[in-house]
């Protein structure tokens, strides 16, 4: 995985979106954050991206509405969320709508670039099946 591989991460703690930013772009992804879900909304209407990391509580959308409206606008991407409160409701709800995994806070850096590497390549199998 290299440039090729987009990255959007979605945090509403600056700390946590420069953190995954930093380790993400060191392992070779091309990466934007957001600490505001409808600014990062917004750019999925615009652009696509392989991977989404965001967080599961946000003000604003929170990561099942960026889940839901990242599946409905590139089918392909995959989404990982995070959580610190993780709900079997919102689990449920999110593997029915197609997340790729959960991680709880809080976690590991290496593991999550670990994660996003297998996200990405997923995405690449879906986008090379559908000719995107």
């Amino acid at each position: 995985m290299g440039s090729d591989s987009k990255v959007m991460v979605v945090d509403d703690e600056m700390i946590v979106v420069e953190r995954l930013q930093e380790h993400l772009e060191k392992a070779g992804f091309t990466v934007e954050g957001f600490t505001e879900s409808q600014a990062a909304m917004d750019r999925l209407a615009e652009s696509s991206f392989q991977v989404v990391v965001t967080d599961l509580k946000m003000k604003g959308p929170d990561g099942l509405e960026i889940l839901h409206f990242a599946k409905q606008a590139h089918p392909a991407t995959q989404v990982i969320i995070i959580t610190g409160y993780a709900s079997m409701d919102a689990s449920r709800e999110a593997e029915y709508s197609g997340v790729f995994d959960f991680i709880t806070k809080p976690f590991n850096l290496p593991a999550i670039a670990s994660m996003v590497k297998k996200a990405a390549k997923k995405a690449s199998r879906l986008e090379s099946r559908s000719g995107s």
